[in-house]
């Protein structure tokens, strides 16, 4: 037998884990993309919200600034 063909202790260990950067970018990741989805869901709920308004035939659903500049 050869030295290559005998598995010592060392040779059964797995690498060290490195830093978790890869972790918390697929994390930083997924909490954006959760934000914008929340924030697009926000602007469609509105925006249903003002079709349906109009829809049902009322003239005042889009509140008016009336601040002069």
């Amino acid at each position: 037998m050869s030295d290559q063909d005998q598995s010592g202790p060392d040779q059964d260990r797995e690498p060290a884990p490195g830093p978790p950067r890869g972790a918390l970018m697929a994390l930083l990741l997924v909490a954006v993309l959760i934000g914008a989805v929340m924030f697009i869901m926000n602007r469609l709920r509105q925006a249903g919200q003002l079709q349906d308004c109009v829809a049902s035939g009322r003239t005042n659903c889009a509140p008016i600034d009336t601040q002069h500049q």
